[in-house]
């Protein structure tokens, strides 16, 4: 009768082990869902590494095309 309990038992400390290493293992991983790669959950404490550089002003190129017209429009009226 101890050798059922004691087999018993030793089922029971591997059954749990091998839970506990199942949820260890499916938390806190990236993964790819549908061709979407969702973060893992600690993504809000990751630094950001890299931003794109751009200019100050995000309109530099319309109000400098617009400062040509002005000068264009400037000239022909004098």
């Amino acid at each position: 009768m101890s050798e059922c309990k004691h087999s018993l038992s030793l089922f029971k400390q591997i059954a749990c082990v091998g839970i506990l290493a199942a949820l260890l293992f499916s938390t806190g991983c990236q993964v790819n869902v549908g061709g979407q790669t969702l973060p893992s959950p600690y993504y809000l404490d990751d630094d950001v590494q890299y931003f794109a550089p751009g200019p100050e002003f995000p309109l530099a190129n319309e109000a400098a095309a617009q400062g040509v017209r002005r000068a264009e429009d400037g000239d022909l009226e004098e």
